[in-house]
């Protein structure tokens, strides 16, 4: 920590990140900040002012509603698949680098075939193939909140908020279960590193279970490397389900992310600048804070390194 807080930058992004997160996630909830999918062609692409702080689109949706429900989806699928990417790869590697010999040169062929394979093509099939069942599942969800006394408006509330995370499960769970094959090679090389140490042999001899040798003893001791790859595979998430949005793969309309907002402001950058402006500009510094604060984070574990 006092290695990390010597690096301006990665303090920075790191502050810089907490806002964002932390408004996103709190300012949805507020009474105050109007729904998202809600329209008013009679105030229709206002410019930024007074009632609309980002002003408005072309349906008269309010943009500044729309960018924190919108960082609060991307946020929130790029932590979720990289959660399940670097769990799969963590296991994976952990197991293949103590393993050694056949074992893992048969795992390590494995992760070279899927390297081969289309990762986008990949990553859409798995969402289309699941389509389905998100749809019905969102739906059971909210039939679940529905009560008697349920407004129409009460149940379109729930609806934005249940609907955009349950239709991209299929995205992240897809992205998470294809993009570990890096993390994978990187705690392999780490582990065959750390398993020819003193204490692992010490380990062995006192008659240590290999569970217990890798679990507790092996992997705690590479997991600087594992929290770097976290920070960095984030953003790298993030911008591939901003370019699966972009590319009309991700949410549905009307709901909204970044990478959807990025979308549909390009098109109208000419005349309504403000629609590509703030949605860019929060994703630009949310993709710049975690890639700061990812290299602070490298530099302070590494026991090497010339800033200590």
């Amino acid at each position: 920590m006092h290695r990390l807080s010597r690096n301006r930058a990665a303090v920075i992004g790191m502050y810089l990140l907490f806002l964002i997160v932390a408004a996103c996630v709190i300012l949805p909830f507020t009474p105050w900040l109007p729904d998202p999918n809600s329209t008013n062609l009679l105030g229709k692409n206002m410019p930024p002012g007074g009632e609309h702080l980002f002003g408005t689109d072309h349906l008269g949706r309010d943009i500044f509603s729309r960018v924190f429900f919108g960082g609060r989806i991307s946020i929130a699928v790029a932590v979720l698949a990289t959660f399940v990417s670097v769990s799969i790869g963590v296991t994976y590697g952990s197991i293949a680098g103590y393993a050694g010999s056949k074992v893992d040169a048969m795992m390590m062929r494995v992760v070279d075939v899927l390297y081969g394979l289309p990762f986008l093509v990949m990553v859409i099939l798995l969402g289309k193939m699941l389509e389905v069942v998100t749809q019905a599942l969102s739906d059971l969800i909210i039939e679940f909140f529905r009560t008697p006394t349920s407004t129409e408006e009460s149940i379109n509330s729930v609806r934005t908020a249940v609907e955009p995370l349950v239709s991209l499960g299929p995205l992240f769970l897809a992205i998470g279960a294809i993009s570990w094959l890096t993390i994978s090679r990187i705690v392999r090389a780490q582990v065959q590193g750390v398993k020819k140490l003193e204490y692992i042999e010490a380990a062995r001899s006192l008659g240590l279970s290999h569970f217990t040798i890798l679990f507790r003893h092996i992997l705690p001791n590479c997991i600087g490397p594992i929290i770097v790859y976290t920070t960095l595979t984030i953003p790298g998430v993030m911008l591939f389900e901003a370019v699966l949005s972009f590319l009309g793969l991700g949410l549905k309309p009307p709901n909204s992310s970044w990478g959807v907002l990025i979308k549909e402001g390009s098109d109208m950058m000419l005349t309504n600048p403000w629609l590509l402006l703030f949605p860019s500009l929060f994703f630009s510094v949310t993709l710049l804070s975690l890639n700061f604060l990812g290299d602070g984070l490298r530099d302070a574990l590494d026991p090497k390194s010339s800033k200590d």
